[in-house]
């Protein structure tokens, strides 16, 4: 696979295997470089996340993509990723889920001033999806997310904290919460609960394809996000 200077797939080699759902599609029976480059770029840090523009022009970054490049798109949500061509990268060396990275992209993208000097972008954080503001950080030796609120009353990590407390109180299977403060702003705190032998698929993404009438609105959760799905590669 080749992506050109805009960010776009112009050239695929060969189909080994055919992992994800909404990966490849066909148009007249040749593979659809379109809708391949968007899903190659639905990782990437969306246009509306909140301070966006000024975490970019701190990092001397232009679009959200490039971020996505720079880490070769890889993320604590799936295991799909780039290798460059020519290089001797693993995946058991750089993955996210078992090797350190660097929390510089997701201290400036929650408004923490940086060095650019310094500036590493391998992060998963180039990855995140989302319009609240949020980190990758290694707590204890477990990934974990912090994620802020919206603008009015912050009141997003608490509302985390009280469904998941409703959750265990109904015996429902689901991810703890607990709530942290930055420079006296509260941030929801939750281990990651994909693994390296885990993908994280939107229901859209599911149904679309077997229904293209049904819309995707149901799909969609009150914070705006997609429902997923856990899919074990076993």
């Amino acid at each position: 696979m080749s992506v050109k200077e805009n960010h776009k797939i112009f050239l695929l080699a060969i189909i080994l295997e055919k992992a994800h759902p909404d990966a490849v599609k066909y148009k007249n029976h040749v593979i659809d470089k379109v809708a391949l480059t968007s899903w190659w770029r639905r990782p990437a840090i969306p246009a509306s996340r909140d301070g966006l523009r000024q975490a970019l022009e701190e990092m001397g970054i232009a679009l959200p993509e490039i971020l996505l490049e720079k880490c070769w798109g890889l993320s604590l949500s799936d295991q799909y990723w780039i290798c460059p061509k020519g290089s001797d990268l693993r995946w058991e060396d750089v993955n996210f889920f078992d090797n350190p990275f660097s929390e510089d992209v997701g201290n400036i993208l929650l408004g923490i001033a940086g060095s650019r000097a310094s500036l590493s972008l391998v992060s998963p954080d180039n990855s995140s999806d989302g319009w609240l503001k949020k980190k990758w950080s290694i707590i204890d030796g477990k990934r974990c997310l912090l994620k802020s609120g919206g603008h009015s009353f912050l009141q997003e990590p608490y509302n985390e904290v009280i469904a998941a407390s409703i959750m265990k109180r109904l015996q429902i299977p689901h991810v703890e919460y607990s709530v942290t403060e930055h420079k006296q702003k509260p941030y929801s705190v939750c281990e990651d609960f994909i693994t390296a032998d885990t993908d994280l698929i939107s229901a859209q993404h599911l149904i679309k394809p077997l229904s293209p009438s049904i819309p995707s609105k149901p799909f969609k959760d009150t914070h705006g996000e997609q429902i997923s799905l856990v899919r074990n590669f076993d």
